[in-house]
């Protein structure tokens, strides 16, 4: 085995710290998101994998697996709750099976963010926030206490309240470290969280990436992340932005050309001389939709930048020292005339960008502001007309929200004035837009009351909402009931515009079909406008009260004009304020009684949290692989299909199984609240699994929504009802479906709950990097047609038996459907996958570690 001594010391401010050398063992031409690979080999004693670094040609090796160890864990509270529900249940198999339950214990930092709870129920008004705040805490209160009880009684889990901000944002303006000092030596800060977009903290130099929370439950426990040596695809950034371009349509830019060019399972990495003239806050924007463009990660290497955003935002001044020395003596700096072998090189001249928006239901489908009217109307061609005061193409949601923009001050700022210069022209959103401000932090809000921009948006009805993800996620509460009415009954497409990430079908709102992703300026136009059917760039957005024509061209901001309100507005102390007690909590947060005990006491009453079944009858040992015989499909389903598409996390309709099942637990129509807070019950995840209301399962063409087939049978029945039906029968599902299956969120319930229903295996043309993760994490075989086959180029309907046969026996396995036999990819990528697969998942994988008390 080969052994590298690279253990060294670097002193910084009079402080000496132990480091693992890299800048000399390392290829010249090793990205710079190999180096940080290449140091966390050594300092875990790797050594077997580092020549696999060491001999780094441009190209990854999807065969050469390397073990990846997180300094932290970054976890939010949709995703965490289930998380801390799966460490409970740990404890108590651990305890049942004679272990010690302390032992299921975070031996890394775990820092939870709450902040995909709360929910624009209440907008437009003064008290907006206060009351959402309220009715968060109402329906949450249960949750909130557990997460208390998990802070008190796990070490390293510390939980930053509601209100604070949004996980993404907070993390780049306080929690990122960039380079850890720690127990005497200094190390790069990796940072893999449970969120997709955990990539935001890549534009600060950290690499990191989101994972399902089921592998963070893992990371968390101290295994190492196995990852094939990906492919590392260079952007090459050159020239500036123009005058009037905003980094909102740099991101929708660079997401369109790496979609199109293909980047999932990479990294990307960014350089060139463009770089530098690239604000942190503009990278930060970037490297948050890197899910949107499918590589792992979107990092932007440590450069002068990097050092004036950390002391922007408060961080000490001999921290950033250590920071600069560090990625000096490593070679982590960021040098734009350093060659290095990219496995391929893409150009950008950022001189090309132009206003845009992306949509109507896909990050990538970018549109120039210029050719938004007639996008929207080729969109629209088909649909029926309707006469009357809503009609298609109305502009139901405005939404100012995502940490992707509103940590950015440039285009924060900008929406200010937009909004000042149209108030004093005489303009005002129209009445049927619901319109709200979710800002990722409270930093925004500080800024907007110091340069007076805050009034101006609340005239425009943008007042504060709530300090979280809100419409991004789809927590965009009702539309307006005039507006919600109309839409049903007329079956109008409306649209939402937001400055989020996504907009998938169904996302956003149940009944808003048009999902629009744009800058905060162009949303507060188009809450003016009230449509998508008109070009901004031509026509006026109205008439002042004197009758002339007021046009965005007139009313948007110079950059000169934003440069001098951010400067003037926006000081390091303004974050050490904000920061100062981050941890603590409002008098709400403090009010929570917390239950004491290293095991958590289950209430079988509650509708939040239910002990998971995932250790029932866990043996200490793993059964042997058996083939897959007699499965039937459950859906059939085409390419794109997102994990929104398999597990919703916006409101729960009552006219669901899980709507039906909490109604009938006697919870109120007010009180069902979404997807994403019931993440800790089971029973009601289980339900909504594939119950998307856009979700188009081809087994009934001609019904949309969660609602399947019924093998050797006509009888059309919620897609839950039909796997209950087949547990009682013994009988195996799989899926079949296209390209880019599990695309979007990291969400580990899009595995469970089908895990849960019995499906053994998805069937795909390719699959979403997380979602594969996740599918072997639950015990879900991910299979892989050849390429250039498909379910339709086989002439597979759906309605046949499957024998999946050869499991466990190599990469690929024999499917027969009825008369058709194909060979399909065993998608476990690693040594590490086929043992999690092997396992029946990651977490009895882990606990059966425990119990041989060998923790890796």
């Amino acid at each position: 085995m080969n052994s590298y001594d690279t253990r060294s010391t670097l002193t910084v401010g009079g402080d000496t710290h132990v480091i693992h050398r890299i800048d000399e063992l390392a290829p010249g031409d090793l990205p710079y998101s190999l180096r940080i690979l290449l140091e966390n080999l050594l300092r875990h004693g790797h050594h077997d994998q580092v020549p696999a670094l060491l001999n780094w040609d441009g190209s990854g090796s999807p065969a050469t697996a390397v073990d990846l160890h997180a300094t932290r864990a970054f976890l939010h509270d949709t995703n965490g709750v289930p998380t801390l529900v799966d460490l409970a249940a740990m404890r108590d198999a651990l305890a049942g099976l004679g272990g010690d339950p302390a032992r299921v214990n975070p031996l890394i930092p775990a820092e939870l963010v709450i902040d995909h709870s709360v929910i624009a129920d209440v907008f437009g008004s003064p008290d907006a926030r206060d009351r959402n705040v309220e009715i968060e805490y109402g329906r949450n209160a249960e949750r909130y206490r557990f997460l208390r009880w998990g802070q008190q009684n796990l070490h390293n889990f510390a939980v930053v309240p509601p209100g604070t901000g949004i996980m993404h944002q907070v993390n780049i303006e306080y929690l990122a470290r960039v380079v850890t000092a720690e127990n005497g030596q200094a190390f790069p800060d990796v940072c893999l969280g449970t969120d997709s977009h955990t990539t935001m903290v890549n534009g600060l130099g950290v690499l990191g990436w989101g994972i399902g929370g089921i592998e963070a439950e893992a990371v968390m426990l101290g295994e190492s992340l196995s990852i094939p040596l990906p492919d590392v695809v260079g952007v090459r950034l050159h020239g500036a932005l123009p005058a009037g371009s905003t980094a909102t349509d740099l991101v929708l830019t660079i997401t369109e050309l790496l979609r199109r060019h293909g980047v999932v399972g990479k990294f990307v990495e960014f350089s060139g001389t463009g770089v530098a003239g690239i604000t942190l806050a503009d990278r930060a924007t970037i490297a948050n939709m890197a899910p949107e463009f499918g590589s792992t990660c979107a990092y932007f290497p440590i450069d002068d930048e990097t050092l004036r955003y950390l002391r922007f935002t408060g961080r000490t001044a001999g921290h950033v020292d250590l920071v600069e020395a560090y990625a000096k003596a490593q070679g982590l700096w960021h040098e734009p005339d350093r060659v290095i072998a990219y496995t391929q090189v893409l150009d950008l001249d950022l001189g090309v960008v132009v206003p845009s928006l992306a949509g109507p239901r896909r990050p990538q489908d970018r549109v120039a502001l210029t050719d938004a009217k007639q996008s929207f109307r080729d969109a629209t061609r088909d649909l029926q007309p309707v006469t009357g005061p809503i009609e298609h193409g109305h502009v139901a949601i405005a939404a100012i929200t995502s940490c992707t923009n509103t940590s950015n001050p440039a285009v924060m700022v900008t929406a200010g004035l937009l909004a000042r210069n149209a108030v004093a022209r005489g303009l005002r959103t129209k009445p049927w837009v619901k319109t709200t401000l979710s800002p990722g932090s409270r930093v925004v809000t500080g800024y907007y009351d110091r340069a007076g921009l805050t009034e101006a948006l609340d005239t425009l009805g943008f007042n504060l909402a709530g300090y979280g993800c809100m419409t991004c996620i789809g927590a965009s509460g009702p539309l307006i009931p005039d507006v919600a009415a109309a839409v049903r009954e007329h079956d109008i497409s409306v649209a939402a515009v937001l400055s989020g990430n996504r907009n998938f079908d169904g996302r956003i709102n149940p009944d808003v079909r048009m999902n629009y992703l744009a800058s905060p300026p162009l949303v507060v136009a188009y809450a003016i406008a009230g449509t998508m059917n008109i070009d901004l760039t031509t026509e006026p957005l109205g008439d002042d009260p004197s009758g002339r024509p007021v046009y965005l061209r007139e009313i948007w901001p110079s950059p000169h004009e934003v440069r001098d309100i951010i400067d003037a507005s926006i000081t390091p102390r303004l974050f050490t304020d904000v920061y100062a007690d981050v941890f603590t909590g409002d008098e709400r947060w403090q009010a929570l009684p917390v239950a004491a005990g290293s095991r958590f006491a289950w209430d079988e009453q509650s509708t939040y949290l239910r002990r998971p079944p995932y250790f029932e009858a866990l043996s200490r040992e793993p059964a042997p692989l058996t083939d897959i015989r007699d499965a039937r499909v459950l859906v059939k389903l085409g390419d794109s299909i997102t994990t929104d598409h398999i597990c919703p996390a916006g409101a729960i309709p009552l006219h669901t199984p899980a709507g039906r099942y909490l109604t009938d637990l006697g919870v109120a129509p007010f009180d069902i609240n979404t997807y994403a807070s019931r993440r800790g019950n089971h029973e009601v995840m289980m339900r909504g699994t594939f119950a998307n209301v856009r979700l188009r399962n081809q087994l009934v063409p001609d019904v949309e929504g969660g609602f399947t087939r019924l093998a050797d049978s006509s009888a059309v029945v919620p897609i839950f009802h039909a796997a209950m039906a087949y547990q009682q029968t013994g009988t195996p599902l799989v899926v079949l479906a296209g390209k880019d299956y599990g695309t979007g969120s990291s969400r580990d319930w899009a595995a469970k709950g089908p895990a849960l229903l019995g499906v053994r295996a998805v069937i795909a043309e390719s699959f979403e990097r997380i979602h594969r993760s996740n599918l072997i994490g639950m015990g879900i075989l991910p299979l892989q047609f050849l390429p250039g086959e498909s379910a339709e180029t086989l002439g597979l309907t759906g309605e046949e038996r499957y024998d999946i046969t050869g499991l466990g026996s190599g990469r690929t396995v024999t499917i027969t459907a009825d008369a058709v036999t194909f060979t399909a990819i065993a998608r476990l990528d690693t040594d590490r996958e086929a043992d999690y697969y092997r396992h029946n998942g990651i977490m009895p994988y882990v606990l059966r570690r425990l119990i041989d008390q060998n923790p890796r």
